[in-house]
């Protein structure tokens, strides 16, 4: 099994080729892959395969408005619905490879389109869609309470502004939050203004742990420091450019008050073969 490795400011991916869907993928074989002392190590796989051979309901809606879909899956073996970050390194590594040519164009995702823009180098921006600001909610950090924005990027987040710097949580467990409110779970933000339209943010990933950066974590927090506790009005997005700093580097946000858009780096580390006596072994 062929692979690549490569990072979104060090948010970190195993990249599968898979153009004609012919690659089975199960939760322990991903959880493996992602295992950083007995497999390869990353937040996250990424396969990467055609809309129409994908075999993802997802997908086959998605067929005809984008010819490669985004199949995403956390370090646990859980299947995701996006992956800002994800996003960004999937289309970098499309044009790297000679399988889409430098420009804009669509990349089918569980939670739908997103609109990527790459050239042959250099940093890849996404369209993230318009946040969903779903009310207040709750998350506790060693038994201390922070009140957080819900906001849906397509996946779940939870976005708390705290005061002290993010540097002083500790988040080698997860955060404690309602499990009502978060059936499938949810990512957790915490982020500190550090300046004009500038955020520090950590974060915990649901299926990962902490990981070094989250792409629609990071449009999650911008989003919730742009309305603060307050719903859009008549259905307004917020507008303006957000820098956010996270553990792996430094992202930018921008709303245009229809939907948001993720810019920043994506690197290809390396690629190799996966030993099919150690991908078999049980």
């Amino acid at each position: 099994m062929r692979f690549l490795k490569g990072h979104g400011t060090e948010n970190d991916f195993v990249i599968l080729p898979d153009a004609d869907g012919g690659l089975e993928l199960t939760p322990g074989i991903v959880a493996r892959l992602c295992d950083r002392r007995a497999g390869i190590g990353a937040d996250g796989v990424l396969r990467v395969v055609r809309t129409k051979t994908a075999g993802d309901p997802a997908a086959e809606a998605l067929a005809g408005d984008a010819e490669w879909f985004l199949d995403y899956w956390n370090a646990d073996g859980g299947i995701a619905e996006m992956c800002g970050n994800g996003v960004r390194v999937f289309a970098r590594y499309l044009v790297d490879a000679g399988l889409a040519a430098p420009g804009e164009w669509n990349l089918a995702t569980r939670a739908g389109l997103r609109r990527v823009t790459v050239g042959v180098s250099g940093d890849v921006s996404a369209d993230m869609g318009p946040p969903v600001h779903q009310g207040a909610g709750e998350a506790a950090v060693d038994g201390r309470p922070y009140a957080g924005e819900r906001v849906s990027m397509g996946n779940p987040h939870l976005a708390c502004r705290i005061d002290e710097p993010v540097a002083t949580l500790d988040l080698t467990r997860a955060p404690d939050f309602d499990p009502e409110a978060f059936p499938e779970g949810v990512n957790v933000e915490f982020f500190r203004p550090v300046g004009d339209n500038h955020l520090e943010m950590r974060v915990y990933e649901r299926g990962s742990g902490e990981t070094r950066s989250c792409g629609t974590g990071t449009v999650a927090v911008a989003a919730a420091a742009a309305l603060g506790s307050a719903a859009p009005v008549d259905g307004k997005l917020p507008q303006g450019e957000w820098i956010v700093d996270v553990l792996g580097g430094r992202l930018t946000v921008t709303f245009d008050g229809q939907t948001s858009y993720l810019k920043g780096p994506a690197v290809l580390v390396a690629e190799g073969e996966i030993r099919q006596d150690w991908l078999t072994a049980t």
